[in-house]
C-alpha cells in the first residue's frame, strides 16, 4: 500500500491546502473546523507520509502532482484490487 493510500480524504485536502501555502487558521476556515483539529490532521498526515514538517509535506505533494496529486497517481486500480481481494 502506498503511503498516500493511508490518508483520509480530509488529510489529502489539508495537505493540498498546505502545499498551496495556507496557514492552519486559513485551512480551518475553509474546512470548517479549528486550528487544533487541523494540527491533529497534520500530525497524522506527517506520520503516514514519513515527513517531519509542513515544508516536507508541501514538497511531497508537489512531487506527486500538486493539486492533482490524488488523481495523478491513478489509484482506482489499486482500490479495485483491494476490494476484489476481500
Amino acid at each position: 500500500m502506498m503511503p498516500r493510500e493511508r490518508l483520509t480524504p480530509k488529510e489529502i485536502q489539508i495537505a493540498i491546502l498546505v502545499w498551496e501555502g495556507m496557514t492552519n487558521r486559513e485551512i480551518g476556515r475553509i474546512v470548517g473546523t479549528t486550528e487544533q483539529v487541523i494540527k491533529n490532521h497534520l500530525r497524522s498526515t506527517f506520520d503516514k507520509l514519513g515527513v517531519w514538517s509542513r515544508l516536507e509535506l508541501a514538497m511531497y505533494v508537489a512531487s506527486h502532482g500538486g493539486k492533482n496529486w490524488p488523481d495523478s497517481e491513478n489509484l482506482a486500480p489499486a482500490y479495485g484490487q483491494a476490494v476484489g481481494a476481500d
